[in-house]
């Protein structure tokens, strides 16, 4: 194992004080928002490995010195010497872009372009930084507030409808059309303008389809002063709303006071809300809109950096190849918990496995006395005594569970733990993390007992003067398999 030091990302949507207390972290009132904190091996922006003598190197290096110890023999086969994921903890203070990820053929022939034309991998008009597609997942630490994918093409017209402003009922007509305006859509210029800008695989989309994205298209090619008076509208429509249409317009009256007047907020109309407690999650494929709108969460993915921004933004837009890579099938968010009836009567483990090769997370607590855990407690609630009857031994049902190959980051999130391998043993307090190696086996993690209190920075190596009890709770990123 080796203490691994987590990269800071200080972006504008970013939290004044949530991460830095989760690390640890000096504060004083000119601090920098920070927004993300990276377990990488992204080529960018690589994390650091503190090495038994002492010395450091970066995650990079270690994997491509040592492929096989490091990644294990079946990442390596599939990925190459190079991590198959990036790993972070992020905190949003306020809304983040509308974006899109951008498809595996979109990924790999916008990074050739852009390599091409000579664009540099950190320019700020770069969109291609990487060429994976991106698929993302995130699991909510805290309460955590999203909008996700397109919602049920009904809802996305009443809600629309209910907001009295120009663009919102332009955007409903254009979902709610049984047929074009004009008995011919190639003689309706509008029409015609959106048709151009879908892919190609537009030809085999059912009309509906097409529909969501030329309201969607609307919204995000609109002038700025297209979404002159928005809040006041927004605030109006949810006076009289209730459920997800409530939940949708909360995120809309969330970026319309980070964002004043932008058109593109109403797209937030057209896509699911998702509000998560501590522990739920949502899987984000490539090709799905989506904005985070608040709170602290795990995020994972490919080890890619691409985004594709449409709105919400000071930063670079590429709307045309977002639309390209645009899913426009209306579908429910995906959990990617599992929810099997073995993994649901484990007390102090939660696995996250979506269907995809490169990543999953387990979110675990452990405790050398009897305190449940919150998380625990709410599916005991929602699946009622049937867990409680099948209470077995949490630790060596959590053996089970946690992989015992391929390149695994750990990360006490809160309390203290201890973990150990076949080579190694370390203690974590809250915000400090290892990452273990392919070699080392199975790690096993148990609570550990606080160590003494000490002035905290941000170092692998430093205590926190915060924990009082020996519990602790902690994320595990890894391959599936």
């Amino acid at each position: 194992m080796y203490r691994i030091q987590p990269v800071q990302k200080a972006y504008a949507w970013g939290s004044r004080d949530r991460l830095q207390a989760m690390f640890h972290l000096q504060r004083d009132a000119e601090a920098k928002t920070l927004a993300e904190m990276w377990f990488s091996g992204h080529r960018q922006s690589p994390s650091m490995l503190r090495m038994p003598d002492g010395s450091s190197i970066d995650v990079l290096q270690a994997v491509r010195q040592s492929p096989q110890e490091m990644l294990g023999e079946s990442s390596s086969h599939l990925f190459g010497p190079v991590m198959p994921y990036l790993f972070k903890v992020i905190s949003a203070r306020i809304p983040l872009s509308l974006q899109v990820h951008p498809l595996d053929f979109q990924a790999r022939a916008g990074f050739n372009r852009e390599n091409a034309a000579g664009i540099a991998a950190d320019a700020p008009e770069r969109s291609f930084k990487d060429p994976l597609a991106k698929n993302e997942m995130v699991v909510a630490l805290e309460p955590f507030t999203a909008a996700v994918g397109f919602a049920p093409l009904l809802s996305q017209i009443r809600l629309l409808e209910s907001v009295r402003h120009p663009l919102a009922q332009h955007m409903a007509e254009l979902l709610s059309a049984p047929r074009p305006r004009t008995p011919n859509a190639a003689f309706d210029p509008e029409h015609q303008a959106f048709d151009a800008l879908m892919p190609l695989s537009a030809i085999t989309w059912p009309e509906s389809r097409r529909r969501i994205f030329r309201a969607f298209t609307l919204a995000i090619t609109a002038a700025a002063q297209e979404g002159s008076g928005l809040e006041p509208a927004l605030r109006d429509a949810d006076r009289s709303a209730d459920g997800n249409s409530h939940l949708a317009l909360a995120n809309a009256l969330a970026a319309v006071e980070a964002f004043p007047d932008d058109p593109s907020i109403l797209c937030l109309l057209m896509m699911n809300p998702v509000s998560l407690d501590e522990g739920e999650s949502v899987f984000i494929p490539a090709g799905t809109p989506h904005a985070y709108i608040h709170g602290t969460a795990a995020e994972i993915m490919n080890n890619s950096d691409n985004v594709l921004r449409a709105g919400m933004t000071a930063k670079h837009k590429d709307i045309p190849n977002l639309l390209h890579s645009l899913n426009c099938q209306p579908d429910s968010p995906m959990d990617p918990s599992n929810t099997s009836f073995g993994i649901l009567s484990m007390q102090n483990l939660v696995t996250y496995k979506p269907h995809i090769n490169e990543f999953m997370l387990a979110y675990g607590h452990v405790d050398v006395g009897t305190s449940p855990w919150p998380i625990a407690g709410r599916l005991i609630q929602r699946y009622g005594e049937l867990l409680l009857r099948l209470r077995p031994q949490p630790f060596l049902r959590q053996r089970k569970q946690l992989p015992d190959r391929g390149p695994r980051v750990l990360l006490c999130t809160d309390g203290a733990i201890h973990c150990s391998t076949k080579h190694d043993a370390m203690d974590l307090q809250q915000g400090q993390a290892v990452f273990i190696p392919s070699c080392d086996g199975q790690v096993d993690i148990t609570a550990a007992a606080p160590e003494p209190a000490g002035e905290r920075t941000l170092d692998m190596d430093s205590p926190h003067p915060d924990a009082t009890a020996a519990h602790g709770s902690y994320l595990l990123a890894s391959t599936p398999f």
